[in-house]
């Protein structure tokens, strides 16, 4: 599909209890070098002065639940772009990143991968910025979150029965085993401190919606789904060889992650049921220590 390169972009920020991350984020994707950007932020019911900052930047404020597909798919409805872009709330954009974006997506494809690093205070994020840069390139790890409108709808959308994993799921509905473009310009995911407290109890927020993506794609889900042995890692050695403190760290964090999933799939059979951790999850995450990082973090022209 051809599109028009001057078009909007609509540009769907999903929220909750999200007050000490937004505005970075908002403005970061206000500073956009690509002038027809839309701004739709999409919010689950927060209770913190994320609507405030929202409709400070926003064109269009929504509140709707019960997750964040739900979320993502009532933003879309709002929108009046071709390309929908969807961006977390702890995110920062390099500045090119929507003209990069529409440039690949204008040549044809359907979606666009925008590669991520992660920032952030401590010992334990400076193991999940190792973890984060071996996935450089990776299609089983990296996913699209630059959609045409068309290829988007005839997706169906984010599937509203996953809360984890839904990034995957979409993303290989609509690449259908084609390898999508990335831009140069990057996303800078702002993960604060990172505590082994806080990665046991969101994943185990988002156990349920990667064992339903597990069940969904099968065999296929397994390279995606298993988080101690992933082909990125073997790529990797020399890196991480070059990091043995920070590369044990990773492990352990990747062991904490596989044990809150294995305790979520045993308490749900015990059960029968899943049951709700969302207020677990975003009272930990209003009590973060939140990094310092700018609006507009860099130039991706000087990126190698």
């Amino acid at each position: 599909m051809s599109v028009d390169r001057q078009g909007t972009v609509s540009v769907i920020v999903t929220t909750r209890n999200s007050g000490q991350t937004l505005g970075p984020c908002l403005r970061s994707i206000r500073a956009q070098t690509h002038a027809a950007t839309e701004l739709v932020v999409v919010d689950n019911h927060s209770s913190d002065d994320t609507l405030e900052i929202a409709n400070r930047y926003s064109d269009t404020v929504a509140t709707i639940g019960p997750e964040r597909s739900a979320q993502r798919n009532h933003g879309a409805s709002l929108a009046s772009g071709d390309l929908l872009l969807f961006i977390d709330a702890d995110m920062v954009l390099d500045p090119q990143v929507v003209s990069e974006g529409s440039r690949l997506l204008a040549d044809g494809v359907p979606a666009v991968v925008i590669p991520e690093e992660t920032v952030g205070e401590g010992f334990w994020t400076a193991c999940r910025a190792l973890e984060r840069g071996c996935y450089k390139g990776d299609d089983t790890i990296e996913a699209a979150r630059f959609y045409t409108r068309a290829a988007f709808a005839d997706a169906g959308g984010f599937d509203a029965q996953l809360n984890g994993g839904e990034d995957w799921d979409l993303s290989r509905r609509v690449a259908r085993g084609r390898r999508l473009p990335r831009t140069r310009a990057i996303i800078h995911h702002d993960e604060g401190r990172t505590r082994l407290r806080t990665v046991y109890r969101k994943r185990q927020y988002y156990a349920p919606g990667y064992l339903a993506f597990a069940r969904k794609h099968g065999r296929g889900a397994m390279a995606q789904g298993n988080p101690i042995f992933r082909a990125a890692y073997v790529r990797n050695w020399r890196t991480l060889g070059r990091h043995p403190l920070l590369t044990a760290g990773m492990f352990t964090l990747k062991a904490v992650e596989l044990a809150a999933v294995i305790d979520v799939a045993v308490d749900t059979r015990l059960r029968g049921h899943v049951r709700d951790r969302s207020s677990e999850v975003y009272a930990v995450a209003d009590a973060r220590e939140r990094s310092r990082i700018a609006a507009t973090p860099g130039d991706a022209s000087r990126r190698p």
